[in-house]
């Protein structure tokens, strides 16, 4: 039941984060028909660069809890990834308890009444002229503390899981390193077979470091 919970936390996680990656694909539209217009056209926009922030801003925040979900969040993994994974777990398990649940419950808290003053008085950017409404943009600020929030519970059970088993649950697959590191070498006509190989095993590693998994095998969990 828990990894069933995991997995469909995970997945919405997921696509949230896959649907609003788009946004790069926009955002790098924008920038360059902007570029167009102020160099080419002599005709720049007013409030391009609040448009721009908000399409970033959306970005990073939204995809909080896809890369909470994929592990790819930075970590000092200098010494964890040489623990058993229960002593890696237990660990996860005292820091989200002491400082991600109060964390994200202030961003929720704080961003739903920054976004709800916004919304009351029609507030629109002072940055620029012509400065365009934000209160839509500061409402992604709850909504992204939401999402990570769920995954940070969807988090606590792998942890509780993994003290239970000795293992840490899978994650959902994505693009991975060896992926892309196959797809470079297959067709180069200059990488001989051991040296493709031995770049699929860095890259094997680097995919086994990101799923939660320790760098040395445990003896017994």
């Amino acid at each position: 039941m828990s990894e069933r919970l995991i997995r469909a936390i995970d997945t919405v996680s997921y696509w949230s984060g896959k649907a609003f990656a788009w946004l790069i694909v926009a955002l790098t539209f924008v920038v360059s028909v902007e570029v167009f217009k102020r160099y080419i056209l002599n005709a720049p926009t007013a409030w391009i660069f609040d448009f721009n922030n908000m399409l970033y801003g959306t970005l990073f925040m939204m995809c909080g809890a896809y890369t909470l979900a994929a592990a790819g969040h930075v970590r000092a993994d200098f010494v964890y990834v040489y623990m058993r994974p229960r002593t890696q777990a237990t660990l996860d398990l005292i820091l989200y308890v002491l400082f991600f649940i109060p964390g994200i419950l202030g961003l929720i808290y704080a961003g739903a009444d920054y976004a709800a003053l916004s919304w009351r008085i029609g507030e629109h950017s002072t940055v620029t002229a012509e400065g365009p409404p934000v209160y839509h943009f500061k409402t992604v600020i709850p909504v992204a503390g939401v999402l990570v929030m769920v995954q940070g519970l969807a988090e606590i059970l792998r942890c509780i899981v993994c003290l239970r088993t000795g293992t840490w649950p899978a994650r959902l697959e994505d693009v991975e390193e060896s992926d892309v590191i196959d797809t470079q070498l297959s067709h180069s006509e200059y990488v001989d077979e051991e040296s493709r190989r031995a770049a699929m095993e860095g890259a094997h590693a680097i995919d086994e470091a990101a799923r939660h998994r320790s760098a040395v095998e445990p003896k017994n969990p």
